[in-house]
């Protein structure tokens, strides 16, 4: 009995299993390890409240899935197939070694733990601010543009009004930065292709997160929500990683 005279749990919670997987996976969190368990690919006991319970071998298996992902780039559908293997005693999951080789994770560039000048997931969270109810005048205002670029912004994707017409101030920071690409000759109509990258950007994080949501679970919401904060946040760290290489190629560094 705990103090409080409530049961002793048994098992690992799921933050005490992240902290023993992180000194060998220093990228995962706990979402990652939620995501897991709605793919199936791990198990945990439930107490009748409703906490997981880790035992050793979800924690072996979560071991075996990082490692299979990380070090052998196998998707999910092999390791769950070698896991069903394994459980039926085919013996099939041995190909992938228990014992990961320790690897540099992407978020550990400096000592922040974020690529220098790339969001982390946090900056994709709900904004307050973000959802402010602008209207056209607030928006040429804030943004210090006139409303024939307000026009292109419109007819090229780049801003889009609300159903009931008002704008966010995600807006106006657009709105700004394409006011400064104007100033190098850089038009709206030069842009499209960021719009439509973008989409495409986010369409794949909406096939990837779209079944977690659609869980029936009370975490079902948190875990959709987190795993897009980070799916955003790694895509962001892609995009920005190829251009960075792609402009060393323009400037010969």
């Amino acid at each position: 009995m705990t103090a409080a005279g409530r049961p002793q749990r048994e098992g690992l919670s799921i933050g005490a299993v992240l902290a023993q997987l992180r000194p060998d996976f220093p990228d995962v969190t706990i979402s990652k390890i939620r995501f897991l368990e709605s793919e199936g690919l791990v198990r945990p006991a439930r107490t009748p409240s409703g906490y997981r319970q880790f035992g050793p071998a979800d924690v072996e298996r979560l071991r075996f899935v990082l490692a299979a992902q990380r070090d052998h780039y196998l998707p999910l559908r092999v390791i769950k197939e070698q896991l069903d293997a394994a459980d039926r005693g085919d013996g099939a999951a041995s190909a992938v070694p228990r014992l990961p080789r320790k690897l540099v994770a992407i978020t550990s560039v400096d000592d922040g733990g974020q690529v220098p000048g790339v969001p982390g997931p946090e900056e994709f969270a709900a904004d307050p601010d973000a959802a402010a109810r602008l209207t056209e005048h607030d928006l040429l205002r804030d943004a210090g543009i006139d409303e024939a670029m307000l026009d292109e912004l419109r007819q090229y994707g780049l801003v889009r009004p609300s159903a009931a017409g008002f704008y966010d101030t995600d807006a106006v920071r657009i709105a700004r930065t394409v006011k400064a690409m104007s100033e190098y000759g850089i038009e709206p109509r030069h842009l499209r292709a960021f719009r439509a990258s973008a989409d495409r950007e986010v369409g794949l994080v909406e096939q990837i997160v779209a079944p977690v949501y659609r869980q029936r679970d009370a975490d079902a919401k948190a875990r959709g929500d987190e795993l897009v904060n980070e799916l955003a946040a790694l895509s962001v760290t892609l995009h920005t990683l190829l251009v960075k290489t792609g402009i060393r190629g323009v400037t010969g560094g």
